[in-house]
């Protein structure tokens, strides 16, 4: 008969089982930190750096900083903000990319727990390694969110390990909405938006992002179109993006995808 220690012992492991092991910090290009463990992104081919077009400047400043981590050079957190589709994200990992192709010592990984930064820092700090920790999207909805963020970035009382820096995209260029009642009912209301504008000083350098006009969207999708073989017609990619309200990378993208599947073509971004 089973020791009832062992059968409440086992029940107890089936309840909590043991966090997936970590994966090797320096056999991948990309990860994610998902539920306290970093797991490998299988399969990651960003966009070469010469497709994503109308933001030079922006491809010139992100690459050169990250040539700088992955150098073990001082370099600064950077914050990508603007219009939606513009490429903020995708700038992000092909210049990872493109730094790694290099021989760049540098990898990505992406968190979306801004609160589970120190215990990613914690295991990143020993590693013989670059890392850029990206966070997509992000929103700061509350005072207290954004004061996390600000700790983590400079001022907490453990210091970031100096082989990680963050790229964040947001949508707005000082990350906290800038709420007139919070301002009206604070007792000063200069230390309501000073309170918000610090946390966007925060970041070393700052990218903007702004949408495009005609002639930059069409030469997007002229770029997809040639790299997929796929002939198409300058009025209808127009029609294409009056019709989704805006003119972008992310949808000059969505109309070749259609494109590809009206001409029965399966492809891949």
């Amino acid at each position: 008969m089973t020791d009832p220690l062992d059968r409440i012992a086992a029940a107890l492991e089936r309840l909590s089982p043991p966090l997936p092991p970590v994966a090797d910090c320096l056999a991948f290009p990309a990860y994610v930190w998902r539920n306290q463990s970093l797991v490998p992104i299988r399969g990651f081919a960003p966009l070469p750096l010469d497709l994503l077009i109308g933001i030079n400047r922006q491809k010139h400043l992100l690459l050169d900083m990250v040539r700088r981590v992955a150098r073990g050079h001082a370099a600064h957190d950077v914050l990508l903000w603007g219009a939606r589709g513009t490429g903020k994200s995708a700038l992000v990992k092909s210049v990872v990319a493109a730094v790694q192709a290099e021989q760049g010592n540098v990898a990505l990984i992406e968190i979306a727990d801004m609160t589970a930064l120190p215990d990613l820092f914690a295991m990143l700090a020993p590693v013989d390694r670059a890392f850029i920790v990206f966070v997509d999207d992000l929103g700061i909805d509350t005072s207290s969110e954004a004061r996390v963020l600000r700790s983590v970035l400079e001022g907490g009382a453990e210091p970031r390990p100096a082989n990680v820096r963050l790229a964040v995209t947001a949508n707005r260029r000082h990350l906290a909405p800038r709420d007139i009642a919070e301002q009206e009912s604070a007792i000063n209301p200069r230390d309501s938006i000073d309170d918000q504008l610090a946390l966007a000083d925060r970041f070393g350098l700052s990218l903007g992002f702004h949408a495009v006009d005609q002639d930059g969207y069409l030469a997007i999708v002229a770029g997809y179109a040639a790299l997929h073989d796929l002939p198409f017609q300058p009025d209808e990619a127009l029609t294409w993006a009056t019709q989704r309200g805006s003119r972008s990378g992310r949808v000059a993208w969505q109309y070749i995808v259609d494109l590809a599947g009206r001409s029965g073509r399966a492809i891949s971004k």
